[in-house]
């Protein structure tokens, strides 16, 4: 009997040495990746093969196939209006679409500083919201430093986890959202760099009534991916407030709400404005 007994107790320990190795791995590892994949601002920019791909100059990149589709659109304009006059229907005045081509060509080229202007808003108000919080609570709002605070509470770092506990339960589903957040956050990041890429597409679209459905589109999408990590700082500052004691099951419970929040953020935000969806699951389920 007593042999029985060492034999469970060598198991459940080394489960839950196991575990505090796991838990411990994606901590230190992967909060840090998840500040620089959230909260995205203007130096998403700074790569020179993105800007290569963006194209610095009118004569390079994807700018010089966007200033290629002016052409297209000054001949699809110059067809149509020649046949208007044949089939009697009415379309856009001539000088109403030379001021527009016009216009929006010089958007469309101007674009790369536009856009980064556009992620600096979203970064300033970003900055803005985690900054009230540090006021508050004399700490970074950030990933890192909420992991820190929460392990003070479930301890990782030491052999009192037990993840046959309520604690270690806890834990367990924490450090498992967090692997959802990382894949979800990265599918954002590529998404908004695609957006971002798009630009000049969604610029040039405004020159012609049957095209602008691009741009509003692609605007709504692009608003949608960057205000979720407004979002995410407001209910990190909640998590701030809270007082994590050892002794407040309660708190703990929010916590795992609150992480459920963070994961289920795109989706508050596509009810709310619209845009396209970031949860992995969703996405995969959408194309079976």
């Amino acid at each position: 009997m007593e042999n029985t007994t060492d034999i469970t107790s060598t198991i459940i320990n080394t489960i839950n040495t196991i575990f505090q190795n796991l838990f411990s791995s994606i901590d230190n590892n992967l909060y840090g990746i998840l500040d620089d994949i959230v909260f995205i601002n203007e130096d998403i920019l700074n790569d020179n093969y993105f800007q290569k791909i963006f194209g610095l100059s009118s004569s390079s990149g994807l700018l010089l196939i966007a200033n290629a589709l002016v052409l297209g659109f000054i001949l699809y304009f110059a067809i149509k209006y020649f046949l208007s006059h044949i089939s009697f229907t009415k379309i856009e005045s001539p000088y109403q679409f030379i001021f527009k081509i016009i216009l929006f060509g010089i958007l469309m080229n101007f674009s790369y500083f536009l856009i980064e202007r556009f992620l600096y808003i979203f970064s300033t108000l970003t900055l803005a919201i985690r900054s009230i919080g540090e006021d508050l609570f004399n700490t970074s709002i950030c990933f890192s430093s909420l992991i820190t605070k929460i392990n003070s509470t479930i301890s990782i770092e030491t052999n009192s986890l037990d993840v046959f506990s309520l604690d270690g339960i806890i834990k367990s589903t924490l450090s498992l959202s967090l692997l959802s957040l990382i894949f979800s956050y990265s599918f954002r990041y590529i998404l908004v760099k695609i957006f971002v890429l798009l630009t000049p597409f969604a610029f040039i679209s405004l020159s012609l009534d049957s095209t602008s459905g691009f741009f509003r589109s692609w605007l709504k999408n692009i608003f949608s991916l960057l205000f979720i990590q407004i979002v995410v700082s407001l209910v990190l500052v909640l998590l701030f407030s809270m007082d994590y004691s050892s002794g407040n099951l309660l708190i703990k419970f929010l916590y795992v709400g609150a992480i459920y929040a963070l994961i289920k953020a795109n989706s508050f935000v596509r009810e709310f404005i619209g845009g396209i969806s970031t949860t992995i699951s969703q996405t995969v389920d959408k194309w079976r």
